[in-house]
């Protein structure tokens, strides 16, 4: 895991000192309210429905224990709204008929980052201080700028791995960070990167997607796609580059992002994100790219060029943990052991089965915690549980973690031997359900019930299609599935993307909600990537569990042996699954009258 240099450490503390003095002219009357915004919004903190939201940046998802405990204490001592808005927010909520607002917690989000809900600005300050103190921040996750880089779950330890991205995603934090050129962009710009032969990283869903791969020579390069992305007009990349030495990343980036800043609309919001210039332009835009890169390179000399001392400096930090070391015996007896507690329980053996993947390292797994449980929404953690996640990774996993792009917590560096024990301490937390890549191991947003932008509420829906699936035997023969939430148009759920998209929506003042089938992400479970077909006209929260039910009744009805979800609605088509929501929103509306 990479560590902070001094100058690194220097940097994030004088950014929080430079906060506080912004915070501070605020309060005293010395900036106004239109001048503060920008400043808050380059450090993180947003302004929500009901109170302040803090994004906390956490690069390619990697994490420590250390940080964990800060985020822990933040949440105990900050995540607390005033009493009288508290109220307010709960009687306004409750007039909607569920509430779900929940204190003295953290959220884990889709693009790995981390979120407070409460803290007041007041007390923005004191946290930017705290985050500081183990290298955290809030730069950049916020604003028309280059976001947090984004990487495989499973990067440096996946048995399909070609080259390690976690370097590369480094140096392009570290280039990226405060670029000039990049902070003040159209829009809001993504980068994803893997170097597995799966897509786990969903790159072509990213404004640019980068795959590690080498050539037939052994050289390490990159394939390049631009141009993906979600929210009202969802695309996905397109490849612009077959081939480009990793020397030259950040040139190349540097293009792309030069000809974007160059042409992008600045007129519409709607229409300023990258997908739509490279849409319309097509081979024009890339030709303008080549340009660039050549002029960058050529005339000014290439000066982003990665230096191979620079990446092997980089790399020394992503090594495997000192974890002791197995003999081949020791490591037969641990195996046999595993598969006699296997043979022993049908629960453990469920659990590692769904939840421990295989290992670069033969000795390791890497085991997946599950934050998708009843009465929490996805991705929310305590307080305590951030704490006891931490002692988990001291005891388990070096001192080290993932957080993951569908909002649960890998533990990358588990020893065979230990996963029982592992398995032991999880299921005392609450965190070892075997719903891994099943229908409740779902991605939602937090929705209407914290954010401002959001048409409909998307907790609500979670929680009761969570409850209606409950039976894990019921689970594993509907197989995998993915399932994502959004409640608004701009799809930080990534409803696009999955095998079952929900979208809320607004009807006349009123919540509904569009379901959208055959959406993938382009891992190896869901093929290419690809955005979901809407069935339908848009339900009731109300309606969507029935629909949601009937669209899955239908599956079990029409599929052939062995074929997932996926598979079987590309091969049926959406008919029949129309046919079956509309019949159940009948159903609901009969019951009514």
């Amino acid at each position: 895991m990479y560590q902070y240099t001094e100058f690194d450490q220097a940097f994030v503390r004088s950014r929080a000192a430079q906060f506080r003095d912004q915070l501070e002219r605020w309060q005293t009357g010395k900036i106004s309210e239109d001048e503060f915004r920008p400043l808050r919004l380059q450090n993180g903190w947003y302004v929500q429905r009901y109170a302040p939201m803090l994004r906390v940046a956490v690069p390619y998802g990697e994490i420590s224990s250390a940080q964990f405990r800060v985020l822990a204490r933040i949440a105990r001592e900050y995540d607390e709204p005033e009493a009288e808005l508290y109220k307010q927010a709960l009687e306004t909520q409750g007039q909607l008929g569920t509430t779900y607002l929940p204190t003295h917690y953290a959220h884990f989000t889709t693009r790995t980052n981390v979120q407070f809900n409460w803290i007041p600005l007041s007390k923005s300050a004191d946290v930017m201080d705290l985050l500081a103190s183990v290298s955290m921040h809030g730069i950049q996750t916020s604003g028309n700028c280059i976001r947090n880089t984004t990487t495989d779950e499973r990067a440096g330890v996946a048995i399909d791995e070609i080259v390690d991205p976690r370097p590369y995603a480094e140096i392009l934090r570290q280039w990226t960070t405060l670029h000039p050129e990049f902070a003040f962009l159209p829009r809001k710009f993504k980068i994803a990167v893997t170097g597995a032969k799966e897509d786990r990283a969903a790159t072509g869903w990213h404004d640019v997607g980068l795959h590690v791969i080498k050539n037939e020579a052994g050289e390490v390069g990159f394939r390049v796609f631009v141009g993906g992305g979600m929210g009202r007009t969802p695309m996905i990349g397109i490849k612009i580059r077959e081939f480009l030495p990793w020397n030259q990343i950040m040139n190349y980036i540097e293009a792309i992002v030069r000809v974007y800043n160059r042409y992008g609309r600045r007129d519409n919001k709607y229409k300023a994100r990258i997908k739509i210039l490279v849409k319309s332009e097509g081979q024009s835009y890339i030709d303008d790219v080549e340009e660039e890169y050549r002029q960058i390179v050529e005339i000014d000399g290439g000066p982003h060029t990665v230096p191979q001392a620079e990446l092997d400096r980089v790399a020394a930090f992503f090594v495997e943990p000192a974890i002791a070391r197995r003999s081949a015996a020791e490591l037969d007896q641990d195996l046999a052991r595993l598969q006699e507690l296997r043979a022993a329980d049908a629960a453990f053996d469920r659990w590692v089965d769904k939840n421990a993947e295989l290992h670069k390292n033969p000795a390791l797994r890497a085991v997946k915690l599950s934050f998708k449980r009843v009465g929490q929404a996805p991705g929310d953690a305590s307080a305590d549980q951030l704490d006891a996640v931490a002692a988990l990774l001291d005891r388990f996993s070096a001192g080290e973690a993932r957080i993951t792009h569908d909002q649960n917590v890998l533990l990358p560096w588990v020893p065979v031997g230990q996963l029982h024990a592992l398995w032991q301490a999880a299921r005392e937390l609450g965190l070892a359900s075997t719903n891994v890549h099943l229908l409740t191991d779902m991605i939602a947003c937090p929705g209407g019930d914290f954010c401002a932008l959001a048409n409909a509420r998307s907790l609500p829906i979670a929680e009761a299609i969570t409850q209606r699936y409950q039976d894990l035997d019921e689970l594993d023969d509907l197989g995998e599935i993915n399932l994502h939430i959004s409640g608004c148009i701009n799809s930080c759920g990534h409803h696009h993307s999955g095998h079952i998209g929900i979208l809320g929506v607004d009807k006349d003042g009123k919540e509904w909600y569009q379901v959208t089938l055959g959406g993938a992400d382009g891992s190896a479970l869901s093929g290419h990537a690809v955005a979901g077909k809407v069935i339908g006209p848009s339900f009731s929260a109300a309606e969507v569990p029935d629909v949601i039910e009937a669209v899955l009744t239908t599956y079990r009805d029409l599929r052939e042996s062995g074929e997932t979800f996926i598979a079987a609605v590309r091969r049926v088509g959406l008919d029949p699954f129309k046919a079956a929501g509309n019949a159940a929103r009948f159903k609901a509306e009969e019951a009514v009258s």
